[in-house]
């Protein structure tokens, strides 16, 4: 079985997360999306709210649902992953993401990095917008799931 890992903060899921985790569904058996906690960070949401936000938004038995903290590749190798799946919404992402994949790959050989895009429509979203929009009511139904606007009205009531 192909296995792959899709980590990311999910802060929250968006239209463009799912669309990536349905194209990388089309490649492997079995897609693990994990919430990376990060104790730097201060999210809107809990690890815990944000994998019931996944679970609530993704719809297939192929796809698992989890949370990690520490390296990538580690969990990776915990959970028999042979690729970590990445987005990429645009040139400004690859720098990153390619010096990631670059030390992932140091650390384990036998990981591969795998970058997809997501479909044009999504390019230019990202959590953090997602957010502000939601802070100031703005309607964000065309960028996320149902679950998630209901979510971010609770968060930022009227």
């Amino acid at each position: 079985m192909k296995i792959a890992l899709y980590p990311g903060t999910f802060d929250p899921i968006t239209n463009g997360h799912i669309d990536i985790i349905q194209r990388a569904s089309e490649l492997f058996d079995k897609i693990i999306v994990t919430v990376a906690v990060n104790p730097s960070k201060n999210p809107l949401f809990t690890a815990e709210e944000r994998i019931e936000l996944i679970r609530e938004s993704l719809s297939q038995p192929k796809f698992e649902v989890s949370s990690f903290d520490g390296l990538v590749v580690d969990y990776a190798k915990k959970t028999d992953s042979i690729a970590i799946i990445r987005g990429l919404r645009a040139i400004s992402d690859f720098e990153y993401e390619f010096q990631m994949a670059l030390m992932n790959h140091k650390l384990a050989e036998d990981i591969t990095t795998v970058f997809l895009m997501p479909n044009e429509k999504y390019t230019y979203l990202n959590s953090s917008i997602i957010r502000n929009l939601a802070q100031f009511h703005a309607d964000v139904s065309d960028f996320v799931p149902p679950c998630v606007v209901d979510a971010l009205k609770k968060k930022f009531p009227l």
